[in-house]
């Protein structure tokens, strides 16, 4: 009995230290994400609220910016997730070889992602802006100032230097996850198929794809969780402008409760909204990825 008490005692000094981290998320992230339900169904300017029931979600559907935020965010994330894990996977299966080099390679390809994304979109900001910009500037000492562009001021052209921006940022991370999966590729497997003449195209497709299912998992849901979030990239190149043209949810988000005319109630509920969103989307996407791991 005397040694099951110390035994006890111990698990429970050990059990003390996660007593601080528990506090930290159940103050700043259980608490507040629980409490935005509540505030969502209401008007509130965060001082006063005033109870409104399904009113602020009502208006969302006839917002037309939150409609074009919605609209913006489905092509980044559909934009970034494809791209990113195209090139991603493209850059594992050419960096997964033995050469000299590689190394050297793999780091600078997986660098810019260790970087703040803030940093990041202030400094291709900073590249892309139509008079001072490295690439306009370019274009002329080239003499090929036809195909100069307002990057980051015309709208449809603004979302896709989003979209750029942010694979060249992410895109080594993708490649990582890829490259471990293929390392762990038996060889045998590779011999067995150039055997039986699987070679090439034939080689990727019924081998090496569906050995790396679960790396392609992993990197598809990481995509879909993070660009459905997307902010700082957007922040920091466009600031959601011009107008409103290139606003996602989240910035959205951060212009009701910070912007002109504090509404934190209505940014509370398409908060809600997007977090509905993700748990949704997420749930079928990690359902249909796993069932096909399992066919496979």
């Amino acid at each position: 009995m005397e040694r099951k008490r110390r035994k006890l005692k111990a698990e429970l000094k050990w059990a003390s230290f996660l007593v601080p981290a528990l506090m930290f998320y159940l103050a700043f992230y259980l608490l507040p994400t629980l409490s935005s339900g509540y505030y969502s169904l209401t008007d509130w300017d965060g001082v006063k609220s005033r109870f409104i029931g399904l009113d602020n979600y009502r208006e969302m559907l006839n917002d037309r910016m939150i409609v074009a935020s919605f609209r913006n965010t489905l092509l980044y994330t559909v934009g970034i997730t494809v791209l990113q894990n195209g090139i991603g996977l493209l850059a594992a299966l050419l960096l997964v070889r033995k050469f000299r080099g590689v190394n050297a390679m793999r780091t600078m390809i997986f660098m810019p992602y260790i970087f703040s994304t803030l940093l990041i979109g202030y400094v291709w900001g900073f590249i892309l802006e139509p008079n001072i910009g490295i690439v306009n500037n370019v274009l002329d000492a080239l003499h090929l100032g036809e195909l100069k562009q307002g990057w980051l001021s015309e709208p449809s052209l603004a979302r896709w230097m989003i979209v750029l921006v942010t694979v060249w940022q992410c895109l080594g991370y993708s490649m990582v996850i890829f490259i471990a999966g293929l390392q762990g590729i038996p060889k045998d497997l590779y011999e067995c198929g150039d055997l039986d003449g699987a070679i090439g195209w034939r080689r990727f497709w019924n081998i090496t794809f569906p050995l790396i299912a679960p790396a392609f998992t992993i990197n598809v849901i990481l995509c879909l969780i993070g660009d459905l979030q997307l902010f700082n990239q957007i922040f920091a190149l466009t600031g959601g402008g011009p107008g409103y043209s290139t606003e996602s949810i989240a910035t959205m988000i951060y212009h009701l409760g910070f912007g002109n005319g504090v509404r934190w109630g209505y940014g509370s509920a398409l908060s809600v909204t997007l977090f509905v969103s993700i748990l949704a989307l997420t749930t079928v996407m990690v359902t249909f990825l796993r069932r096909r791991e399992v066919e496979l």
